[in-house]
């Protein structure tokens, strides 16, 4: 892995995981689909590019330009968002992988296309899901995410494509604003917290989900692909866990800093039922097991700078900085 391109860079994950490849000493392209500005951080720290996943011609002038060898494709459509687009999400969650995929076979590129919690459903064990287990989503989200992980395998098989993927779990960070999942409330919370003092939440009391922080996912996408493939038997895709948490959880943190902090339901019935369907908690021992997995910011230890810098960086927008909504609470620990 030397010459690496990253599609989706605008988004939440690609946002910060280009930043971190390029700290790390990898040639790194940012990619961008020219709907989402690249931040100035992204286009000024190495080369960009405009790059739709469906644009398959597109896509190889890219990978040649650059001579690509890794890419780490990071375009999706998220869960709530993929129920009232589904043919969006099918067309950039299976045509758009199975399109990379070809490309990979045919230019021997190792491909990072993660998956989700969202390839699970009501008849997965929940507490804690295991590694090999029933995957039966109910989401449009889910079903791609289940079929991105079989094509991957399927193109590991038969024509040695080396196709790696992680199924992450919600993800707390503070670039990007939420762009349409299900466990945003864990990110939304804090905002609205330091602006309001209050927040709805859209799941209920007792909702208990698996989480991470954005540092670990970054982790846990590069050092999977780092590693020597010759220890690995599941490549499509790995559970990996980091801590799960309620909204009272969250509420319950906040108010150690914030007293008077007030938590509501406001329960949406969609966003509710897909979080029944998914995990309380990951059994991610076969990740640790086959590449050495470990968590590393999995408490409130980690994460009272964070909610600091947070803090000041809402205040600094509240009083006029900034004329438009800020992206959210930055990585503030939920135990902090």
């Amino acid at each position: 892995m030397k010459n690496i391109l990253v599609i989706g860079a605008a988004g939440q994950i690609g946002s910060e995981l280009v930043p971190e490849l390029r700290r790390r000493g990898y040639m790194t392209v940012a990619a961008g689909s020219g709907r989402t500005p690249l931040t100035a951080a992204l286009s000024e720290g190495g080369p960009t590019a405009v790059v739709n996943l469906l644009d398959a011609d597109g896509l190889r002038r890219t990978v040649e330009h650059y001579a690509i060898d890794t890419i780490f494709n990071m375009a999706a459509i998220l869960s709530a968002v993929g129920e009232s687009k589904p043919m969006t999400a099918w067309n950039i969650g299976v045509n758009g992988v199975i399109g990379l995929l070809e490309l990979a076979r045919d230019k021997n590129l190792s491909v990072f296309t993660p998956s989700s919690i969202g390839v699970f459903g009501p008849e997965t064990p929940h507490d804690p899901t295991p590694q090999d287990t029933v995957c039966r989503p109910r989401t449009m989200y889910g079903i791609t995410k289940v079929a991105g992980e079989l094509l991957s395998d399927y193109y590991r098989a038969k024509y040695g494509v080396d196709a790696r993927s992680v199924r992450y779990p919600g993800l707390i960070s503070h670039v990007t604003p939420p762009g349409g999942g299900t466990t945003d409330y864990a990110v939304d919370i804090y905002w609205k917290a330091v602006e309001h003092g209050r927040y709805a939440s859209p799941l209920a009391e007792g909702t208990r989900l698996p989480m991470m922080f954005m540092a670990d996912a970054l982790r846990a996408a590069i050092e999977l692909m780092e590693a020597d493939a010759s220890r690995l038997r599941h490549f499509n895709s790995f559970n990996v866990g980091a801590m799960s948490f309620a909204p009272e959880d969250v509420a319950a943190s906040i108010r150690r800093r914030m007293p008077g902090f007030e938590l509501t339901y406001e329960v949406n019935p969609l966003l509710q039922g897909i979080a029944e369907s998914w995990p309380d908690a990951l059994d991610d021992t076969t990740a640790r097991e086959e590449w050495d997995w470990k968590p590393r910011r999995n408490d409130g230890r980690h994460a009272r700078g964070d909610l600091r810098k947070a803090r000041r960086k809402v205040r600094a927008q509240l009083s006029g900085l900034m004329n438009r909504k800020p992206a959210f609470i930055a990585n503030a620990g939920f135990l902090a």
